[in-house]
Order: C-alpha cells, then structure tokens, then sequence
C-alpha cells in the first residue's frame, strides 16, 4: 500500500487554464493522510525492529540456532544493519515539502513545486524497495508460500504487475506535464529574445490568471499555438507524451486521469512499448527503453508465478490424468478383458473421488508419533465407535487401533476374500455394503449368505487366530466369500496389527469382549442359527418316531388281542417287531379272515418304517441326499481361549 500511495502524488499537478499549471489541493490532503498513515506503520515496524529477537550466526552449527533475545544486543545489531534504511523510508518527506517547505518560499512557482515532490518521492521510493522487496522474500523462506491458495497467489503476482503499471503510469503523465511546461517555457523564450511581447515566466502558474497583463498576454501570445500537442505543423514535438493533451487527460478529474494513466501503463508493459512513437529527445527515448526493458521482465515474471500458482491447483488433476492414461495403455497392452479393464476404471474413479490424488499414508508417516496419534484419533474415533465390537472397548486400546488402522475402498464387485484363502486384514464397514457367503467347506447342498452393513465387520478368523496362546506364521484360512455389493469404504486392521493388540492389551481377551464378539460376529451366528435349526430337528424326527411306535405297539396289540403277555422296552418293541414274520409263520391260526391277514401286512410295513427311522436318527446328519428336511452339520468356529459349551448341553 505505501509503495501505492506514493506515485499519486504525481498526478496532483494538472493543466488548470490557458498555458499554466495548478495543483489539487484537495487530493493532496487526501494523499498526505494516507500517506501519514503509512509511514506510522513505518514507525511501528521500526519499533518492533528494536524487540525482534535474532539467530546467533556462529550458532547455526546444529540445527535452527540460539535465538538472542538480549534488547541492548539487538538495538546494537538493529542501528548496524537496517535502521538507515527504514529511518530514510519512514520519514515524512512528501508531507514536509508540500505543506511547510514550498509554503515558505517567497518565489514558489508549481513547476519547482512538482519537481520538488517527484525528485523527493523517486528517492525514498528506492528505500521503500529494499524493504518491501526482501520482507516479502523472508516471508516466503520462513513460511514456504506467500499465500495460503493458489488463486490467492495468482491475485497476489497480478497485483504486483498492477502496481508497475501504476508506477509506470504515473511518472508518464508527470513526465508529459513537464514536457508540456517545457515547451511552454521554450516558447517564452523565444518571445523574449524577439522582444515582441514580454512572457513572465510567472505567467505560466495559474494563480497568475486574474491579473491583467497575464489576460491581455494569453490574449496576443502564441506559445499556446506553438505548444499544442494536437498541431503536428508545431516544432516542438511531443512523442509518447501527446496522448496525455490531445485526450485532454491533464485537465480531467484525479479519477479519469488515473484510470487513464493506470490502462497507458498495463497497455505499454504487456507489449513491451511497441506502441510508443518517440522523438529524438534523450530522456524520452531513455524512458522508452527502461519501459520496454522493464516490461519484459514484468511480464515474464507475471506468466511464470501466475503459472505455477494456477498449476498446483491442477497438479493432482494432471497426475492422475497421465496415470490414468497410464493405465489405459498398459491394460490394452496386456489385453486384458472388457469387463476387467472396467473394473479398473471404476476402481481408479473411485478412488480419485475418495482422496483426490492425496497419498494419505505419506502424509501421516512424515508427522511426528504423538501428533500422527492425535491425527489418527480425530479422524477414526467417531467411525470406529459406530462399530458395535469396538464400543465395548476402553479409551487406551481404541487409541492403539485408530493409529493402526488404515483406509481401504472397495469397488461394486471386487472380492475381499475368498472362501478357502488365508485371511490377511479384519475390515471394519463404514459405508457401503458387502455380501458374505459360505458353502461350509464345500458341503452339497449348502448355502449361506448374508449381508454386511456399516458397523459389521468380517474377517473374524483373524481374531480368533491371534488370540491363540501359540498362533502359528501361517495365517488363517477364511470360511466366508466377500463381495462388495456396492462402493465401500471401510477400515483395515492387519494380521501383524491385530496379534500385536492381543498380546500387548490383554483386555482384548476378556470374557466381556469374547461375548461381544461372539454376539456379533456373523460366523458364529451362522453357526448359532445352523446348530439350532439342526438340533430342532434332529428333536423333531425323534418325537415322530417315538410317536410312531406307540401307534404301531397299541393298534399291533390291539390286532393279536394278546396285549398283557408282551411288556417290551421301546428298544426290545422294534426288535419284536422286526422278528413278527417268524412268529407269524410258526403259528397255526387257520382261522384268520382276508381282514386280518391285510392287517398283518401293514403291520409289518409299519414296524420297517420304524425301524429305518430309528437307524436315521442315529447317523451323523451329513448325508449326500437331496432331502431338503436334511440339513448339514455346520462345524462350531474355533475357540482358542473361551469356554467350550458341547452341543448336548446347549
């Protein structure tokens, strides 16, 4: 702002009548307070100057250095290095000139005036730099950036190219007012020498303009014929300071002149001043080429910090466009199939839209462990409390989780695990849904499947392999399929993670947690619901046999009318009941009807009946038959450390 301030002061001098000049008086009390305002925050910087602690030198051996915080010591260092410099930028020379010095002068003329002001602003602008300038290169070397978003920074390099235009805007329309006053002066000259008409050079200030002698001069001179820019049959030219008078831009308000001034500057840095016409007059062509030289530069440095902020904006964007591209190349290199390159596009998508380029892991592994845990438990805690398992755990051990858990995205389709293969990671669901599916270790005729939610888990074999006192290096073998049904995301804890928690918290063995994970586990619900279902059964047929074989006893007895000589066990009945056809035939009863011997019949078709059910009712329920009332044995997950409850006693 004070390197923005200054150049305004150019633009109080302006044409105020017919060959005179004038001063704003008003914009320039606008000026001084902005100005007076910028050099107290020159003070202030001063002042911290004089507390701002500084780093040894001979201390920077190790490390960042011994900080000085001693004030004699920092005063000395301070008065040695920068203070001339600040003290010649903070002064309030502008101000002094214009309101005490110009009005104490008895012979003050606006042309001494303005080349009062502009000698003076030109020279504590040079100081302003060297601060200015290396402040903002110490903000980049302690901070990285020297704005936080790219497009801050696009801003930032476009302001700085404004603020040259500014500049450069401003010294030309001084340097066209002082060339329009030269020519006028050069005319007086001339009219002197002749001496046809006497040109007081006090005739050229505006304050001279309600005398007499200044009305009736303006009236038979011709310096404002030989002076106007307009005239190209003058002899006086004017070059690339014409514009400034043949648009009548030195008369106008301060707000169409700046505005003019400001696009003359942005107009000639963009195209290096290919557009400026100049005369052989040294200081004009000498301004041409610091404008040329300057806007080059200006304009190089522009494109190049506008480009680089512009482009990290877009970095991660590019990069996974070149992978991408990457990929496409390399699948149909190694011709994949159609429908496997597109699960890898909707994999690479996905992923993209989940993290948007950003290693994750890198990140966190360059932190420190204390910060990386605090991280960790911001990002995981809330999603890890939503998992039903881990509710029924402490602070201390959820901690020891979140800093082991990882992310893990999961495509429509993609299998986690598959039934018979080893069980590397226990996934926690946060969003989507998986399938989980079992055959029980190839068994016809079964099938399991459900469906997993947000807060289920699966990979519980894991769990149960390192709770094991002894857990083997081999890991264990899954009893599941998983599928992702949908996107999912989800949290990961590895073998290696997992057998760490087990044996270092040995709360994780407590019989509150066993029971938590047996309530939720799908496996042992599975098993739970299977063992049920088979006992109910096995309950079921026995009842229908025993049922059976009152029936047979009663309406066999009730047929040979000998009921009270027979008193058989129920074991002992179906023994009988297999040897009847002996029995009959030893047995000379030629007096039976066509009724009885029908009765007989069913009788001993009943009694096999009876003795088939009971054989089926001993044998395992593991049958290759395709009865749908039969149901396989679904064996009982292991338990390394919890109590075993035999199914009898269930």
């Amino acid at each position: 702002m004070a390197l923005f301030i200054d150049p305004l002061y150019f633009f109080l001098p302006y044409v105020g009548g017919p060959a005179c000049l004038a001063s704003d008086s008003s914009m320039g009390v606008f000026i001084t307070v902005l100005r007076s305002m910028a050099d107290l925050l020159y003070l202030f910087n001063m002042v911290i100057k004089f507390r701002t602690g500084f780093i040894a030198p001979n201390s920077r051996v190790f490390g960042k250095g011994e900080l000085v915080m001693d004030a004699r010591e920092i005063a000395i260092r301070y008065l040695k290095k920068d203070f001339i410099i600040d003290l010649a930028a903070t002064l309030p020379l502008p101000q002094f000139v214009i309101w005490v010095l110009i009005p104490t002068t008895r012979h003050s003329r606006t042309d001494h005036a303005n080349n009062t002001i502009a000698l003076i602003v030109l020279l504590q602008y040079v100081p302003r730099l060297f601060i200015i300038f290396p402040l903002n290169s110490k903000i980049i070397k302690s901070n990285g950036i020297i704005a936080k978003t790219a497009w801050a920074g696009a801003v930032y390099n476009l302001l700085l190219y404004v603020l040259a235009s500014h500049v450069l805007g401003a010294i030309w329309y001084l340097c066209s007012i002082a060339r329009q006053f030269s020519c006028w002066k050069e005319e007086c000259a001339k009219e002197n020498a002749l001496k046809v008409i006497a040109c007081i050079p006090s005739f050229l200030d505006c304050n001279s303009l309600v005398k007499p002698e200044r009305e009736y001069w303006a009236n038979v001179t011709n310096v404002l014929n030989n002076c106007d820019a307009s005239n190209e049959e003058t002899d006086f030219k004017f070059g690339m300071f014409a514009a400034a008078f043949t648009t009548d831009v030195a008369s106008k308000n301060f707000v169409i002149k700046y505005l003019y001034c400001l696009w003359w500057g942005i107009r000639n840095l963009s195209s290096y001043g290919q557009n400026l016409t100049t005369t052989i007059y040294i200081w004009e062509n000498v301004f041409a080429i610091a404008i040329c030289l300057l806007g080059l530069v200006l304009f190089a440095l522009l494109i190049g910090n506008m480009q680089t902020s512009l482009q990290s904006m877009t970095v991660r964007i590019e990069e996974w466009r070149l992978k991408r591209r990457d990929t496409e190349e390399w699948m149909r290199h190694r011709q994949l199939p159609e429908d496997l390159q597109e699960r890898v596009r909707r994999f690479v998508q996905y992923k993209w839209l989940a993290t948007r380029g950003v290693d994750e892991e890198f990140i966190l592994q360059s932190l420190p462990l204390d910060l990386r845990r605090e991280i960790q438990r911001h990002l995981c805690l809330s999603l890890v409390r939503r998992v039903p398992f881990f509710a029924q755990m402490d602070d201390q051990l959820l901690d020891a989780m979140c800093e082991r858990l990882v992310s893990s995205l999961s495509t429509e389709g993609n299998y986690i695990v598959r039934e018979g293969e080893p069980v590397n990671e226990m996934l926690f669901i946060i969003r989507g849904q998986l399938e989980s599916s079992t055959t029980g270790g190839g068994r016809t005729g079964f099938f399991n499947s459900i469906t997993l939610r947000p807060g289920d888990f699966c990979g519980e074999e894991l769990l149960t392999w390192a709770l094991m006192p002894n857990s083997t290096l081999n890991l264990p073998l899954s009893t599941r399929t998983v599928q992702a049904v949908s996107e999912v995301e989800a949290f990961a804890l590895q073998a290696d993670d997992l057998q760490f928690f087990a044996h270092q918290f040995k709360r994780l063995q407590s019989k509150k947690l066993q029971h938590a994970f047996r309530y939720y586990s799908h496996q042992w619900r599975t098993w739970g619901a299977c063992f049920i279902q088979a006992a109910w059964r096995r309950f079921k047929k026995r009842k229908m046999a025993k049922e059976l074989i009152k029936r047979e006893n009663s309406f066999y007895y009730r047929t040979l009318g000998d009921q009270d000589d027979y008193h058989y066990e129920i074991d002992d009945m179906e023994e009988g009941l297999l040897d009847h056809e002996d029995y009959i035939d030893g047995t000379s009863s030629s007096s039976m009807d066509n009724q009885q011997n029908f009765q007989l019949g069913a009788t001993i078709l009943a009694s096999k009946f009876a003795k088939n059910t009971k054989k089926g009712s001993k044998v395992p329920l593991i049958d290759s038959s395709a009865d749908s009332l039969k149901m396989p044995k679904l064996f009982k997950p292991d338990e390394p450390d919890f109590s075993v409850d035999h199914i009898e006693n269930v």
